[in-house]
């Protein structure tokens, strides 16, 4: 990770270009990647929660990033609520249910907990499938309204849309910034390295994770919210767990247990997986080769790529400066000898 002296001016740069990116992109169709990249960013950091930090193992994530958005298609389309009312609950909703579930699989550790949560992620799928009165059943919804304006502001295309969902990125990014920075943060790592020694002192572990299930779960029913506004239409095929295995991609090629590895590894691999759509269905002979080597050779991913390097730099300096106190005191008492 960069020095803090340098945090600010980096932060400062990447806003900078997302900023920019419509006015230097060839199209609107690479407007409309970027967002898909962003929102997908968006539940990939709420994953982060509490798979990196936490060290808990959602296999139901995408499930719950569907909830948020058959939220806002059933009552914008089949209730007429506003979007922005819609959008609201959405988050709140994933997180209501997010609590229930947490509260039940949270009681299991390790791979149980990852299985219990890859059964309630395929109820999710089965209810939005064969629930046809509340969610349509497999045709989906369609005809989702887009979000409606603020004030003077209108969100009526690409671009407006675009700059919605960098907002709400980069607010979700410096929400996350506070959460994992704060005492509750070093909770999680802390249960994360250890529960028995997290529980050793002081921390009510259970408490802990249901919160960080819920929060985590919050940011996933954001994005699915943000999705079905900007996408217009959903199906069941949102909850399957093959999305979920897409946010854990994100995750470790950017890198697992950092701020920005979530979004490094979304906007990466959503503009590879674009550029190999030529491929059509033999697209996964080049991706998943080029997937499996890149966790083999940055096994802590991109930026913890970046950090051990920096580490290694830091260390080596400091080396050099210790060999160089060394050899100026060693001549010094030569010349006291002498």
């Amino acid at each position: 990770m960069p020095s803090k002296t340098f945090q600010k001016p980096l932060l400062a740069v990447l806003l900078a270009l997302g900023i920019v990116f419509p006015m230097i992109a060839a199209n609107d169709y690479y407007i409309y990647v970027m967002s898909l990249a962003y929102i997908m960013a968006i539940a990939a950091v709420g994953l982060n929660l509490i798979l990196g930090y936490t060290g808990q193992l959602n296999l139901a994530h995408a499930g719950f990033m569907a909830i948020g958005a058959y939220t806002v298609g059933i009552l914008t389309v089949d209730y007429g609520v506003p979007y922005w009312a819609a959008f609201a609950l959405a988050g709140i909703l994933s997180a209501f249910i997010g609590f229930f579930a947490g509260l039940i699989s949270l009681r299991l550790k390790g791979h149980f907990f990852s299985i219990f949560t890859l059964c309630v992620g395929f109820i999710i799928y089965l209810i939005i499938e064969k629930w046809d009165a509340l969610t349509h059943g497999t045709v989906g919804i369609i005809d989702i309204p887009a979000p409606t304006g603020l004030g003077p502001i209108r969100f009526d295309n690409t671009w407006s849309q675009y700059y919605l969902v960098l907002f709400f990125l980069v607010v979700s990014m410096w929400v996350m910034s506070r959460i994992v920075n704060s005492l509750l943060g070093r909770a999680f790592l802390a249960i994360r390295n250890g529960e028995d020694l997290a529980e050793t002192l002081g921390i009510n572990l259970m408490r802990t994770k249901v919160l960080a299930f819920v929060l985590s779960t919050f940011y996933a029913g954001l994005a699915g919210a943000l999705y079905a506004g900007f996408v217009r239409f959903i199906g069941p095929g949102m909850a399957l767990e093959s999305h979920t295995f897409d946010m854990i991609a994100f995750i470790l090629v950017g890198g697992i247990g950092t701020l920005f590895g979530p979004l490094l590894g979304a906007v990466l691999l959503t503009w590879l997986t674009q550029s190999l759509q030529f491929l059509q269905d033999y697209r996964m002979i080049v991706f998943g080769p080029l997937l499996i080597l890149l966790v083999m050779y940055f096994p802590q991913g991109l930026i913890g790529f970046y950090r051990q390097r920096q580490a290694r730099r830091a260390a080596a300096s400091a080396k050099d400066r210790r060999t160089q106190r060394a050899v100026v005191g060693t001549a010094q008492e030569a010349r006291t000898n002498a």
